[in-house]
């Protein structure tokens, strides 16, 4: 029997999992402070991202690790893109982590698999990376914000023609605990069918 053709084992409960991922809250950006991820943790948490379901085995995205020189760079020229103080307001929170992943979803042509399947596959990078991250004992939050979309921020970030930013994924050390937020009740959201 091949390596490929041994049975799986029984499924093994694992209620440490179960319980995080029942946990699981976002935290500010804006909040999360040094310690980050060290450089090993970070490649556990990347290699994690990697292993993301992907229809086609196409590789539909690529994963940016903004270090510090390039985020205070990027901080300083946003800034003089921001539209208004709002805007400014809202580079603290690529200002403030200490590690940050950019998530580019970068669909290839492919007859058989759809743009869309592959804007989920990146998606799926953004939350794979959070779990990692979170799995590491830190704290994480996934957003886009204006400079996601704006077409100038995005040259920037040189974000290609035909990519779009699936997210930038920040990870560190929370300032204060994690707020519970509403979530919708199972019955408003799950179907049932026989």
């Amino acid at each position: 029997m091949s390596e490929l053709a041994t049975p799986l084992p029984h499924p093994v409960r694992d209620d440490a999992l179960i319980a995080r991922l029942r946990a699981r809250r976002s935290a500010p950006a804006q909040g999360l402070s040094a310690p980050g991820p060290s450089d090993a943790e970070l490649e556990t948490i990347l290699e994690i991202g990697l292993r993301s379901p992907d229809h086609g085995k196409l590789f539909p995205w690529r994963l940016v690790v903004i270090g510090p020189e390039t985020r205070g760079r990027w901080v300083g020229e946003l800034e003089t893109l921001a539209a208004s103080d709002k805007d400014r307001a809202v580079l603290r929170k690529l200002a403030a982590p200490p590690v940050t992943v950019m998530v580019v979803s970068a669909p290839v042509e492919s007859p058989k698999v759809p743009r869309w399947e592959q804007e989920l596959s990146a998606g799926v990078v953004c939350m794979n990376l959070e779990h990692a991250a979170n799995a590491h004992g830190y704290a994480a939050s996934w957003i886009t914000d204006w400079y996601a979309y704006d077409p100038r921020a995005r040259a920037l970030m040189g974000v290609a023609e035909g990519e779009t930013v699936a997210g930038f994924i920040h990870m560190g050390t929370a300032a204060e605990p994690l707020l519970e937020r509403p979530r919708p009740e199972m019955a408003d959201k799950v179907a049932r069918l026989p």
